[in-house]
């Protein structure tokens, strides 16, 4: 037995976070080069765990935590983030911290940019020094390099797929010299299978040149490709530590979430004679990183439709145009009616919805309540919630109906919170997820755009928001199409499934045919 001391051990950590015990007896270690795959349903505590570590000041502000934090044998006590950056430890949130007007290299080296002194610096001082653009663009093509996934340095973030801003988050942190840990959060979830074996690979190189990674992930069978052990956290407490190579995926689930989760295939096959109910031609989107060029496509009344394809092939184009978020051209026509393009008001009047992939930056009010993020949507397009005084003169809302909408959804979507007043902000993303989901069901809509519905969240909660989308879509007769980058979810879910590539629509298939049918699809040339 070697008496090296570990890299990390975090020793008995407890945390108490919003009047609930959210951390009770974490002990685990990490050694320098290792991968550890840290599971766990959403609200298991692994953010929090890895909060403490980085030195987050929410961690400061809400009491602090007990137990220590040893690195390098040294006892840590940060009292921010930066002091963990300067320890090398680095961390890639769930959520991005990129600044979107900056291109990808400025915001690798942001507050690290190399600079060049010149006459006029010299006499009144650095501060008037200018950045050294060619050496910024070589530190971060090198770290852009070290992923071995190429993303244009130059491309402003808010022009780039959610996919590369991902890649630049990690560029950012490969960028430094020191860095010794890496906290990865939910890396995969915005990516395709493609990118995550490219992301993989880029983890098994850090652990080759020394660096310990934490790799937080619902993608399971990620956990057992990449990691060294994985550690299994429940209701705040580690319930297993275990090496990769030991176990599987069942059993992790077993672990994550106390029992058996079955997703079988989706039983809801829609009859092809339906009549269509949304009837899309020569549709272009000028979406950045997902453009569509040319989509025809007819959607039945009452199925579920399913568009996949790979990144940047334009599936997130074709709901981000039609409900008028980017600008768009071609027709659309819902029951029978032309429904004009770039116009997102009208689409809301005309009873479609959109749950939005991006569910930070459109999806939610974060500094608001639940109830005013499920309930305000139908109260501004619809009049609901609301109470009439004088004949209408005064509406006032209904904080009972509210209220009774939110803990009904609360409860059908099993939205982990202390109550329907708690922020958005403070929920996991999983639960943010679903408050998303549930701000859409509330509208009672027609037709619902549902974009990336299960990203970021684990297996457990993954099953039950497919089912809720099948519960809408029977009870409640409203058509879904569900945008995802994981075609197996679709295939559980969809009864008919259109693959893009291109821009285009490359085929459809019923979500019964096979995973390689569907493959060819994807990487089939649409002219």
């Amino acid at each position: 037995m070697s008496d090296r001391v570990p890299l990390l051990e975090m020793k008995n950590i407890a945390k108490d976070f919003f009047g609930n015990q959210v951390l009770k007896d974490i002990n685990l270690t990490l050694e320098a080069g290792q991968v550890l795959g840290l599971v766990g349903e959403n609200g298991a505590g692994k953010s929090t765990l890895m909060k403490i570590l980085f030195g987050m000041t929410e961690i400061r502000e809400t009491g602090g935590y007990e137990g220590d934090v040893l690195f390098n044998g040294k006892k840590l006590n940060f009292t921010s983030p930066f002091d963990a950056l300067a320890e090398g430890i680095g961390m890639v949130h769930q959520e991005f911290s990129l600044i979107p007007g900056f291109t990808a290299t400025e915001n690798i080296l942001l507050n690290r940019e190399p600079q060049k002194k010149s006459v006029v610096s010299e006499v009144f001082g650095e501060r008037l020094n200018t950045l050294d653009r060619k050496s910024m663009k070589q530190k971060a093509d090198g770290a852009i390099d070290k992923m071995g996934m190429k993303i244009d340095g130059d491309m402003v973030i808010a022009d780039m797929p959610v996919g590369h801003k991902q890649f630049t988050e990690i560029a950012r942190e490969l960028s430094k010299d020191q860095l010794k840990l890496l906290i990865l959060d939910e890396p995969t979830a915005v990516l395709t299978e493609r990118e995550a074996e490219v992301l993989l690979e880029s983890i098994r190189g850090m652990a080759s040149r020394g660096i310990a990674v934490i790799f937080i992930t619902h993608r399971l069978q990620e956990i057992l490709n990449v990691c060294d052990k994985v550690v299994v956290m429940r209701d705040g407490v580690l319930v297993k530590d275990v090496a990769a190579s030991e176990t599987s995926i069942a059993e992790m689930t077993r672990w994550m979430v106390g029992r058996s989760v079955d997703m079988n295939a989706s039983e809801h096959r829609t009859p092809p004679e339906t009549r269509t109910i949304m009837s899309i031609r020569k549709l272009w989107v000028d979406m950045p990183g997902e453009t569509v060029r040319n989509v025809n496509l007819d959607i039945r009344e009452g199925e579920i439709l399913g568009i996949g394809g790979l990144a940047g092939q334009g599936k997130l184009g074709i709901p981000n145009g039609i409900m008028g978020l980017y600008n768009a051209g071609g027709q659309v026509q819902f029951d029978g009616k032309d429904i004009p393009l770039n116009s997102p008001r009208t689409c809301l009047d005309s009873q479609l919805a959109f749950v939005s992939e991006d569910r930070r930056g459109v999806g939610l009010l974060l500094d608001e309540s639940l109830e005013w993020n499920i309930a305000v949507p139908a109260m501004q397009i619809q009049d609901r919630f609301l109470k009439n005084y004088f004949g209408g003169l005064i509406k006032w809302r209904d904080e009972k109906a509210i209220g009774e909408i939110t803990r009904k959804y609360i409860d059908e979507l099993m939205i982990k919170c202390t109550s329907s007043k708690q922020k958005a902000k403070q929920l996991s993303g999983g639960n943010q997820q679903k408050v998303c989901l549930a701000k859409a069901f509330a509208l009672n809509p027609k037709f619902l755009f549902v974009s990336e519905p299960t990203r970021g969240i684990d297996v457990g909660a993954k099953a039950l928001v497919l089912d809720a989308l099948k519960k809408f879509n029977r009870e409640s007769g409203v058509t879904v199409v569900m945008i995802s980058s994981e075609l197996e979810e679709l295939r559980q879910t969809c009864d008919r499934i259109a693959i893009v590539s291109g821009g285009r629509i490359a085929g459809i298939l019923p979500a019964t045919d096979s995973s390689e049918d569907f493959g060819m699809l994807m990487v089939s040339k649409v002219v």
